[in-house]
């Protein structure tokens, strides 16, 4: 592997690797507990986003680690194969990866239809916003996100009841705050000019109060053996699999690979000077993944929160992205015991506020002006993985899209205008066998009435298969009285 660096751009990488740490640290941690693992595979799976997709990338800028996008799956796997199970599936899901991109199908990924990724990402975003909401208050998620939407009102009465203790109105309390320092500190970034990220500042000032107030609120759990959370076990992986795993990698595959280039996308229409490789990008994150599974780490995918702080605080070059990778690994073989002071409410408040924003809340109306269909897939979409997963409501969103695709691609109409010597049948779209019922009704209907001559007039119709080309010729045959005419 090549890597021609030009040091001018040393300084730039530089800084954007520091903010983009800081960024990935609090996110890496929320993610892992959102997902159901430990805290430290969040900064493992950070580390190889860093280390080893920075090194082969495709997109320079992306930065890729554990993703929101995919805590659902990953929480859902970990419930039912357990850790163990984890493993097997994310080394699945790289080798599909490769396996696409050895395949050239990288460049598929464009023709995902909008109607799915919004869904996609807005049932994400309602997922992680209920589950997360009960972690803000000490409080354990529930197994569906049914069960968590329906439970928060009882979550947040349980602040207030004195017969549970304080814990509840502590972790509360750290949650609000941490909420209040997103918000506050994205509106005053600006006007103070330091590249600090506020999800930083907030961890920072929560674990402070956490410990100086001495709250009984839950911490994150540090391990006393970091390194025996690496674990290169092929013996275990093998006698842990089973065919169903192969499906799980599949899927972990398909949305990982779904959200990295979606994220591609994105990073080179902000960098307009910005080119990706998509099926090297593919690549690179199959052989992340594949890591990722054979030491016990979670799934990565390309991130837009810590691409976008790459490019605003100046990354030029995949440097910054390898470096924010060193930085990780240097917190966390020779400081992670800081990680023991941070409240998991603050972490869970992070995860809130970007479960929040992953919603859009205008799409709904956007779609449905543009065509009342798509605003239907969009709908479907985040009620499926609300209510069932995200595997099946993207598979869902997928069915929709290509059933509004058939039906675009066949959609036929005869609009009949009539006027004083004439009746003229207008025909629009793709005349086929299953448009005849509908064609010969209009014909029929005008032919028995009267004298007036009937036109057909077919200049806008795009396709016209055999069956309906014999019904024309037949129709011509037929007319005795000569009132048809054919407009080709």
């Amino acid at each position: 592997m090549k890597f021609n660096y030009d040091k001018s751009n040393f300084a730039h990488d530089f800084l954007a690797s520091i903010v983009v740490f800081l960024v990935a640290l609090p996110l890496c941690l929320g993610i892992a507990i959102a997902s159901g693992v430990p805290p430290i595979y969040g900064l493992l799976s950070g580390v190889i986003g860093g280390l080893v997709v920075g090194s082969f990338t495709g997109s320079p800028l992306q930065v890729s680690g554990p993703a929101a996008g995919l805590a659902v799956m990953v929480f859902e796997i970990v419930q039912k194969h357990g850790l163990a199970g984890l493993s097997v599936i994310c080394i699945f899901a790289g080798l599909f990866q490769i396996l696409g991109a050895v395949s050239k199908l990288g460049n598929l990924f464009k023709a995902v239809s909008p109607a799915v990724v919004k869904g996609m990402l807005s049932g994400i975003g309602v997922l992680i916003l209920a589950s997360q909401f009960h972690v803000m208050l000490d409080h354990a998620p529930k197994a569906s996100g049914t069960q968590n939407i329906l439970t928060m009102p009882m979550a947040f009465i349980d602040i207030f009841d004195t017969t549970l203790g304080v814990q509840h109105l502590q972790a509360a309390t750290l949650g609000l705050i941490t909420l209040v320092i997103l918000v506050g500190w994205n509106i005053f970034r600006h006007r103070v000019k330091l590249p600090i990220p506020s999800p930083l500042i907030a961890i920072v000032a929560t674990s402070l109060i956490a410990y100086f107030s001495k709250l009984g609120v839950n911490f994150i759990e540090i391990p006393d053996d970091i390194f025996g959370q690496l674990s290169f076990n092929l013996g275990g992986i093998v006698s842990g699999f089973n065919a169903e795993m192969i499906l799980g990698g599949l899927a972990i595959a398909l949305v990982a690979t779904t959200e990295t280039l979606l994220c591609v996308s994105a990073v080179d229409s902000v960098k307009e000077d910005h080119k990706s490789d998509y099926n090297k990008e593919l690549l690179a994150q199959g052989i992340g993944n594949t890591i990722a599974g054979l030491i016990g780490a979670m799934p990565i995918t390309g991130v837009i929160v810590r691409s976008s702080a790459n490019i605003e605080f100046g990354g030029r070059t995949k440097a910054s992205t390898i470096m924010h990778g060193i930085w990780i690994a240097a917190f966390l073989f020779l400081f992670s015991n800081v990680l023991g002071y941070i409240p998991r409410s603050a972490l869970a408040a992070i995860l809130v506020f970007t479960g929040f924003k992953l919603i859009d809340v205008k799409a709904t109306k956007t779609f449905y002006e543009f065509n009342k269909f798509e605003a239907v897939i969009y709908l479907a979409t985040i009620g499926s993985i609300v209510t069932i997963n995200l595997l099946y409501g993207v598979l869902i969103g997928y069915a929709l899209s290509l059933v509004h695709l058939i039906y675009k691609l066949n959609h036929f109409e005869a609009d009949a205008e009539i006027k004083d010597e004439k009746v003229e049948i207008n025909a629009h779209g793709v005349a086929t066998f299953l448009s005849l019922p509908k064609l010969s009704k209009q014909v029929d209907t005008h032919l028995d009435k009267g004298d007036k001559e009937v036109i057909l007039n077919f200049s806008e119709v795009r396709y016209v298969d055999t069956a309906t080309k014999e019904y024309l010729d037949n129709l011509q045959k037929n007319d005795s009285k000569g009132r048809l005419k054919y407009i080709t």
